[in-house]
Order: structure tokens, then C-alpha cells, then sequence
């Protein structure tokens, strides 16, 4: 191993913007580590396509990643990583972490009554992804999904604190609550952005699992056992530690980053991804 890869970044990718609520958490918990993010705003929802769509996808996006020099894979969207890990490990050659099982881990822990609830797309929700993870982990918990496909153009939109938001929040949740949950995963990675305003809506009695904070935690403890941890802190004023690329739109883009991220994104730069 040449020193300098304990030094090269993270390559993040999502289907757009929402994996950004994974990056902000690798940047406050992991703040010595470089990122390159791909956000593939072009060809966004994946939540409503097949699985060899979503597979090709990923797959080119891991090719355009390995061009960045990076030492390891996060798959910051619940539906890639639910219908393409396998293939995007196949593909990387460096350690690759999804979205899911760290979520699903740390809700088998969490859980007292042993009914957990899953919100997410579509997409995830069809996979089973969730109650696979759980399952595998404790035979015994009885996992409830619901799919929430209004909320993501309702976070894209901005409408974070609005009473529409809350009602549908409220719609989709009745019957979860109705099976006595007791730990509720927040699916998909734009749903942290409404942690706060599912966090009134259910009341202090149901744990919220966000999976963006559990994967940048479960990233910490993969880079320690493989020894790739950065050596050297990003410093004051260094260019780029943090490059940003998406497949279209890249003011959209940089105006939600902005909105959301510790950091200044001054530019998105666009990338031919279906060449690679």
C-alpha cells in the first residue's frame, strides 16, 4: 500500500441529491476525509426502475469513480445499494459499504417490543432489503415497511416544515404506529432532512434510525480494519477536499448542498457518465 492512499478520498454516489444527507455525516464524523460525490441528477428517481437499469447505472458510476484515484465505495442511496451491491463490489476491487445494513444493524439493537418499522421508496420497499438485513440478524422481529414516494419532491421542493408535509408524514405513518413500533428506520437518505418533523409526529417513544449517521460510523470502522484512515487532516484552506459531480443540473445540485452541508459548494461539475 503507497502511503498516499490513506489520503485519497471517499467516493460517495446516490441516484441525486439525497445521498448529500450521507455525506454531511462522513464529513462531521470522519472530518480528516476526503470526498468525491457523484450525484446522478440526470437519471434521478431510481426508486422506479428496474433492477438492470439500476445495476448499469451503478456500475458506470463506480468505472467514473475509480478515475478519481479514490480507496473506497459508499453507496449513499437505499435502492442501489438494495438492488446492486453485489455488483458494484464485483466491479470497485476496494472496500465497498451500502446504506442498509448498518440501518438495519443498529435497529435489531435498538428495538424493545421486536416491531420495527421501515419507511423508504418504492423501489427499496419491493426488495425487502430492510427486513431481509433485520431478519437475518434476529428471526423474531416483525418488520413493518411502508413506502412514502410523495416525500422525496416534498424535500427537494424545500418543504421540510410545512403543515402538507406533516399530514402526509402523518398518512404514511398511521399504520406503522397502529402495529406498535417501537423503532422506525428512515429508509431513505432524504428522509433525515425530516427527522425533526417525524420526530413530533411520533413522540419520543419510537427510536429513530438514521441510516446516514450509521453508514459514515460503519465507514469509520471499515477504513480502521482495512488501515486506510487518512494520515493527514484536511487543512484550512485546501483546495477541493470535497468534489462534487453530477450527470445534470448542477445549480439544483449545489443550491441543496448548500442548504444543508457544513461546507461551501461553490460548483458541481457535469459528467458524461453514460460513456464510462
Amino acid at each position: 500500500m503507497t502511503p498516499n492512499l490513506h489520503d485519497a478520498p471517499i467516493g460517495v454516489f446516490d441516484s441525486g441529491l439525497g445521498g448529500l444527507t450521507v455525506a454531511r455525516e462522513i464529513m462531521r464524523n470522519l472530518p480528516a476525509e476526503r470526498i468525491v460525490y457523484f450525484g446522478d441528477t440526470a437519471r434521478v428517481p431510481y426508486g422506479s426502475k428496474s433492477k438492470n437499469i439500476i445495476v448499469r447505472y451503478s456500475r458506470q458510476i463506480v468505472r467514473f469513480l475509480k478515475t478519481q484515484e479514490i480507496k473506497a465505495i459508499v453507496i449513499a442511496c437505499n435502492t442501489a445499494t438494495a438492488l446492486a451491491f453485489d455488483e458494484v463490489a464485483n466491479e470497485a476491487g476496494m472496500p465497498v459499504i451500502g446504506v442498509v445494513e448498518p440501518g438495519a444493524r443498529v435497529a435489531v439493537q435498538t428495538t424493545r417490543n421486536k416491531n420495527v418499522g421501515v419507511i423508504a421508496t418504492r423501489a427499496t420497499i419491493h426488495t425487502g432489503a430492510y427486513t431481509n438485513a433485520i431478519c437475518s440478524l434476529d428471526p423474531e422481529i416483525n418488520v413493518i415497511e411502508q413506502a412514502c414516494p410523495m416525500l422525496v419532491p416534498l424535500v427537494e421542493e424545500g418543504w421540510i416544515h410545512d403543515r402538507i408535509t406533516d399530514e402526509i408524514i402523518m398518512r404514511y405513518l398511521d399504520d406503522l404506529l397502529a402495529h406498535g413500533i417501537d423503532t422506525l428506520i428512515l429508509g431513505c437518505t432524504h428522509y433525515p432532512l425530516l427527522r425533526s418533523a417525524i420526530r413530533k409526529l411520533v413522540g419520543d417513544q419510537v427510536a429513530l434510525i438514521n441510516p446516514a449517521y450509521e453508514t459514515a460510523r460503519e465507514l469509520e470502522r471499515l477504513l480502521s480494519a482495512e488501515h486506510l484512515e487518512s494520515t493527514v487532516p484536511i487543512a484550512p484552506g485546501e483546495p477541493y477536499p470535497y468534489r462534487f459531480y453530477v450527470s445534470d443540473d448542477p445549480q439544483k445540485f449545489t443550491d441543496f448542498a448548500n442548504s444543508i452541508l457544513p461546507v461551501d459548494v461553490k460548483n458541481a461539475k457535469i459528467i458524461p457518465i453514460e460513456e464510462f
